[in-house]
């Protein structure tokens, strides 16, 4: 009998709560997901995009991934410790005062999520475009990997997330 990894259960999990959002609740409208299988390095990787229905400015992604290592210690029941996936949230906004938004925005996100996070934001934008707007790309990555024992927080992880967005939002 198969019997799912980690990565299937928590994928199958974070994929129903926020289609509940989308279908049931009608908080958020998704605009992609991407379920990938990465031959070169036999990886997983899942993500999920969305936006608030009253709020389209800012979009979410929450990415799910695990490597040969984890699928491999798992399937082959290796009593290699710490085996999961790894969490990766993605925050899209335009930002036109880098130094000032940018700062808050890390701030924000420090002050909304726990300390066990790496903040990265990339800007962009595109060449000879007419408005001074840049692209704000905020990665929040978390160091500990999750497995089937956090499928419990998953509802209000995505209160966090959608906290995030409003505030996000505002800046």
């Amino acid at each position: 009998m198969y019997d799912p990894t980690i990565f299937e259960n928590l994928k199958v999990a974070f994929e129903n709560h926020v289609y509940d959002l989308d279908n049931i609740e009608q908080k958020v409208h998704i605009v992609n997901r991407l379920d990938r299988m990465d031959f070169s390095i036999l990886a997983r990787e899942f993500a999920i995009k969305f936006t608030m229905v009253e709020q389209k400015s800012v979009i979410a992604e929450i990415v799910l991934e695990a490597s040969l290592e984890d699928l491999a210690g798992e399937i082959l029941e290796t009593s290699i410790n710490h085996l999961g996936c790894s969490l990766l949230l993605r925050f899209y906004k335009h930002v036109q005062n880098v130094n000032l938004q940018c700062k808050e925005v890390e701030r924000t996100i420090s002050s909304i999520w726990e300390n066990e996070i790496q903040v990265t934001q990339t800007l962009s934008y595109i060449y000879e475009q007419k408005d001074s707007s840049y692209l704000d790309t905020i990665e929040v990555k978390f160091i500990n990997k999750i497995n089937e024992e956090h499928m419990g927080e998953i509802e209000d992880f995505l209160k966090h997330v959608l906290k995030t967005m409003e505030v996000l939002q505002e800046l």
